[in-house]
């Protein structure tokens, strides 16, 4: 299955752990050379240790996926060491909670720099690479389903979702002569490393999700690996929400 992904390269941020170390892994098994990305140096080489291990083509670059300089050096060293890049995975990002009220202009311009900033200018780097090449290539940003519904806290970081699921839209307009598609995934509640330093988050998010349980970071990685392969080449400018059906009801967590 996916075997147009064989021999690929990607560039995959914030992969040190949870959904972007499991799209990293599925990428890998599929054939995929991988850079892998995250800021916390020790935890993105134990990461691409671990694809490593398992006979899997992975470097890894620790950095600051925000910064324009830096993503230029992993779309240099992807077209270096493997001769072209074809995928971009743009997970990294973060979450800051805050009351609207309240909310200091650091942290608002850290979660613009980082979510809106990284995406933005990680697709422009990589892009104008695969115009090069004229190989065509795939596009996946990560977004939120606070970037569709209302979340407590969140003004700042949903925001920054929801415009980046109007990114994806709008580089249609940009990229699709050159065979490039360009799509976003929008998880709900998801089991990882972060989410689970929650004690209340499995019984929270299993009584209020439809589907009875939090997605696992497998079910992210599955659809991610699918927009990227060309089994989707013919979809572009969507968001896919995978969620357990939550934002079609939208309970709150508290």
């Amino acid at each position: 299955m996916f075997s147009s992904l064989k021999n690929k390269t990607a560039i995959v941020t914030g992969a040190g752990q949870g959904i972007g170390l499991e799209i990293c892994k599925k990428l890998s098994l599929a054939g995929c050379n991988i850079i892998l990305n995250d800021i916390d140096e020790p935890l993105c080489h134990q990461a691409a240790a671990e694809i490593q291990s398992q006979q899997g083509s992975c470097i890894s670059m620790p950095g600051d996926s925000s910064n324009k300089d830096f993503i230029q050096q992993m779309v240099d060293k992807a077209v270096e060491v493997f001769g072209a890049l074809h995928i971009v995975v743009a997970n990294s990002g973060i979450t800051l909670y805050g009351d609207f009220f309240t909310y200091t202009e650091e942290a608002f311009y850290r979660v613009l720099q980082v979510n809106l900033g990284g995406t933005f200018f990680l697709s422009q780097c990589a892009t104008n690479q695969m115009k090069k090449q004229q190989t065509g290539g795939s596009l996946l940003f990560m977004s939120s389903v606070t970037g569709h519904q209302a979340h407590k806290n969140l003004a700042a970081y949903g925001m920054t979702k929801a415009a980046i699921e109007m990114l994806a839209k709008n580089l249609v307009s940009e990229v699709s002569e050159f065979g490039i598609n360009v799509n976003t995934i929008a998880p709900g509640a998801t089991l990882t490393e972060r989410t689970l330093q929650d004690p209340e988050y499995i019984k929270t998010w299993s009584r209020i999700t439809p589907m009875g349980q939090p997605a696992t970071v497998s079910d992210i990685a599955n659809a991610a690996v699918f927009l990227v392969s060309d089994e989707a080449r013919h979809v572009t400018g969507q968001s896919l929400i995978i969620d357990g059906g939550w934002t079609s009801m939208s309970p709150s967590p508290y």
